[in-house]
């Protein structure tokens, strides 16, 4: 169920997720005083601005070009937002129309950024509940999201960052590089709720309005520093190098590998939402070839010959603008997990096949064992917490009871590490019983507490017929054991967000004369 937003209220979601990227007001026709514009123009001097692009509907995106138009001005996005369907929440540096009429925009490029903004991950399903979508970011991501956009058929899920990253050219858009691994494995991480993993990283994305917005809690942003830490962990789960940054292929053709003879023998390629098709194979087809040395004419005609055994071809124009795009140089080759989904999805046994580019040159980076580093940041701490209580605590109660020495000595933590990761940990939960040598400890998580408020829940309702009244009840018995770290205020938003009563909302609601 949306908020329903306030003008005010839309006007700090835009501040938060643009940052001074765009302009306070209008260079002409504001509706601002004049103090106010003469203010702004003040601040605005202090940072570089750019430019967004917006669309009025989804059909605005067409095989021949982007039907929309340019947005330079907060104000100006706040008085069309009722109107548009879409927008880029990160910042281009150059824009322009590419038509007479000046309705196709262009400049939406990634390495036309100039700074990134926010991160989304497309849920393009309403199988889950914002519910479910919290849980997941809390306990298998990164955190809880700073928006939650719904569509018509799902939602868009914003981590919004504290300061923008600056995109340049320096180290061959070294920044660039790294923010989309983070988008990658951002995605990858809410892949139980159906994250679309082929969603553009930086692209257009649902606009924040009035009447769509399923949640926010604007105080939670990321610092890219953070990001990074996190995203370095998710790659040393599965052993992926940090980067890879290929020089050219060997004098092996990939061409003739078996998995460029199976691609190209899958005829009944077409693709739909969250699953890669046509266009992304004829893109990576035309990469592969690029890629070996050949000229643009061959490439074409190879890709029409296989666009021809299609059971459901491309038209020419849009074989045209995937070749030219392929061959602009914006791009250092195919990429390995594209070719494998499209093998898994369209190959029979094509999960087994090996895809291998031999490249020559570029890096590896991998994390060092634990033992290895000086020091270990808090975050990584907080998961071996997380991971402790997870396999220790049991299903039918609500905390699992350890002193700080025991919790110390199990993961091998200092003391007042763990008192800092307590202070900072939005996932954490602790509650104290008894004093002195008989007091005793308890632990859990925000997810451990939801799931577990939510099983007693269903129990107490088959009992007594009223879900909303046993989640109140269970919830009731439990919260005041909960101590105010820093953990227990999203946790309180996320009861409220079930329409559970919380001492924070009682003192919301009092305050508002609600009795």
């Amino acid at each position: 169920m949306a908020i329903f937003a306030s003008t005010n209220q839309l006007i700090d979601i835009y501040n938060t997720i643009l940052h001074e990227g765009l302009t306070t007001y209008k260079t002409k026709f504001s509706k601002a005083t004049l103090p106010a514009r003469v203010e702004a123009e003040k601040a605005d001097k202090l940072h570089k601005k750019g430019a967004i692009f917006v669309v009025r509907s989804k059909a605005d995106f067409t095989s021949t070009g982007v039907k929309g138009y340019i947005v330079t001005s907060k104000e100006t996005l706040l008085e069309d937002a009722a109107g548009l369907s879409h927008f880029t929440p990160n910042v281009y540096r150059q824009f322009g129309y590419s038509d007479d009429k000046r309705t196709k925009i262009h400049g939406f490029e990634e390495k036309n950024l100039l700074q990134i903004n926010t991160f989304v991950v497309d849920i393009d399903t309403k199988q889950h509940s914002v519910q479910e979508i919290l849980l997941t970011c809390v306990d298998e991501s990164i955190g809880a999201p700073t928006l939650i956009v719904e569509s018509e058929r799902g939602y868009q899920v914003y981590f919004v960052l504290s300061e923008p990253l600056f995109i340049s050219n320096k180290q061959n858009f070294r920044g660039l590089t790294v923010a989309k691994r983070i988008a990658d494995n951002l995605k990858k991480s809410l892949q139980s709720v159906s994250a679309d993993l082929f969603c553009n990283d930086f692209g257009f994305f649902r606009i924040p309005k009035k009447d769509n917005i399923v949640w926010q809690q604007l105080d939670q942003t990321y610092h890219m520093a953070h990001l990074i830490d996190w995203s370095r962990r998710q790659d040393d789960d599965v052993a992926r190098p940090l980067f890879v940054v290929p020089s050219k292929f060997t004098t092996t053709s990939v061409t003739q590998s078996e998995w460029f003879s199976k691609l190209i023998s899958a005829v009944d390629i077409k693709g739909e939402k969250g699953q890669l098709g046509r266009n992304n194979a004829m893109f990576t087809l035309a990469l592969v070839c690029f890629s070996e040395g050949w000229e643009k004419e061959r490439t074409f005609d190879f890709l029409d010959e296989y666009n021809s055994n299609l059971n459901y071809p491309l038209s020419l124009t849009e074989v045209e603008t995937l070749l030219n795009s392929a061959y602009s140089g914006r791009y250092k080759g195919a990429s390995k997990e594209y070719i494998e989904a499209l093998l898994a999805a369209y190959v029979r046994g094509g999960s087994a096949i090996p895809v291998k580019f031999n490249y020559k040159g570029g890096w590896h980076k991998f994390k060092k064992e634990r033992k290895d580093r000086e020091r270990s940041h808090y975050e990584e701490w907080e998961q071996d917490i997380i991971a402790y209580i997870s396999v220790q605590k049991s299903s039918s109660e609500m905390f699992l009871w350890r002193s700080q020495k025991e919790i110390c000595e199990a993961i091998s933590i200092p003391k007042s590490t763990l008192n800092e990761v307590l202070k900072q940990s939005q996932r954490l939960l602790k509650t104290t019983k008894g004093k002195g040598r008989n007091a005793k400890t308890g632990w859990t998580t925000i997810s451990l507490f939801l799931q577990y408020v939510l099983k007693k829940a269903v129990e107490l309702s088959e009992r007594k017929g009223m879900y909303r009244i046993g989640l109140q009840e269970v919830v009731n018995e439990w919260i005041g054991e909960i101590e105010p770290i820093a953990g227990y205020d999203l946790l309180t938003l996320y009861l409220e967000k079930l329409d559970v009563v919380t001492p924070s909302t009682t003192k919301e609601t009092s305050k508002m004369g609600i009795g």
